[in-house]
């Protein structure tokens, strides 16, 4: 079965009570049962709810797993990650990483005596040289938040197996459509669903995905035992969301390469990072991991002054300033003052996320009118 079919049909099937073609929204907390012990596999909503388990079937189907899970955010469900660990564990993850990701590392987790080493991890070698005996997991984004940089899954998924340690992916920039990490090597696949799997900016949710049991096994208690979960409504919008997701990311790709190639034109443009351009660093291990390169686009401006990135970021009209990603809508965000401030600012400069990178969420409308606004902005 081919994606688009996946996405529209995999863990759905009509109301048995009426019919109805979409999912209904179990809006309870609780179920009736007949006797104790005898009930219609459903007891508490914290533990499952139908609209839940359709959603999660779902996106266990389309990211090619056996297993899914849904948390109250996308952090929600790196915190369940996390929490397979224990005391004395070490994570080696990415330097260039999503902002919140970094903190609920660094400031939640690492009290509890977990540590953390953040490497450029586009070089295995990197990778290799933190590996000990304490090393029980290593977390991935690729394409990384927000320098795009394209970290090669194959490679880690082959360090992972032969340590004997984990590999957790979160492939929120790419999507199911156009990368599917479990096939790569990863053991664990992260999303947060309120970006590009929802895709209208109007729920927030994150998914875990997995193929093996006893991690499966693991998953669900931590889901059930934290409490982390998220409602049927947001459940419901995220599952109508993925019908629709190989169309919008047709269109996010399509756009994010006419801007970037825009862009890269501009001269007031430095550096523009999209990992569809032939002069990325890592567009080799992309073409052979990703079936397109998104919407998502970096850049940043000639003499790598702030103030140059605030009055772009002030001056566009179609780009909305503002958190988050993924929308149908275009967004534009100045990283090193918003979603990334909580990394320290010696250790964003090394990452490459200095104070004149802005980051943009291409949306799906008219790639012309899209230029037309950045280029008054640049101008």
């Amino acid at each position: 079965m081919k994606f688009g079919t996946k996405a529209i049909h995999e863990g759905v099937s009509p109301d048995s009570a009426t019919g109805a073609i979409m999912t209904p929204i179990y809006q309870t907390s609780t179920y009736v049962q007949e006797g104790v012990g005898n009930h219609k596999g459903f007891q508490y909503s914290r533990t499952s709810n139908p609209t839940r388990s359709a959603l999660e079937a779902n996106i266990a189907a389309i990211e090619n797993g056996n297993y899914g899970a849904a948390f109250g955010s996308g952090l929600a469900a790196i915190d369940c990650i996390i929490k397979m660990l224990s005391p004395g564990d070490e994570v080696i993850s990415t330097n260039d990483l999503y902002g919140g990701t970094f903190r609920i590392f660094k400031t939640i987790f690492e009290k509890y005596d977990i540590k953390f080493h953040f490497v450029p991890m586009g070089d295995t070698l990197a990778v290799e040289k933190k590996l000990n005996d304490n090393t029980k997991l290593i977390w991935a984004e690729t394409p990384t938040n927000p320098t795009m940089k394209i970290i090669d899954i194959v490679a880690l998924g082959k360090i992972a197996k032969s340590n004997n340690i984990l590999l957790a992916v979160d492939n929120t920039f790419a999507t199911p459509y156009l990368q599917t990490p479990l096939d790569l090597g990863a053991d664990i696949v992260m999303h947060s669903a309120t970006k590009y799997l929802g895709g209208h900016s109007d729920a927030v949710m994150g998914l875990l995905i997995v193929k093996d049991d006893k991690l499966a096994k693991e998953m669900y208690h931590i889901q059930n035992s934290s409490g982390a979960i998220c409602g049927p409504m947001d459940c419901f919008l995220v599952l109508r969301g993925i019908k629709t997701l190989h169309l919008r990311m047709r269109e996010h790709c399509k756009n994010g390469k006419a801007i970037a190639e825009f862009l890269i034109k501009h001269p007031n443009v430095d550096n523009v990072y999209w990992p569809g351009l032939p002069s990325h660093p890592n567009h080799e291990v992309a073409k052979s991991q990703m079936r397109d390169f998104g919407g998502m686009v970096s850049f940043t401006t000639v003499g790598n002054k702030l103030q140059d990135a605030l009055e772009i970021v002030k001056k566009v009209k179609l780009f909305s300033l503002a958190e988050s990603l993924g929308g149908v809508e275009s967004l534009i965000g100045h990283p090193s003052t918003m979603t990334h401030a909580a990394i320290p600012k010696n250790q964003r400069e090394e990452a490459g996320i200095t104070d004149s990178l802005i980051r943009l969420s291409v949306g799906i409308e008219d790639a012309e009118d899209l230029i037309a606004d950045l280029e008054q902005a640049l101008n």
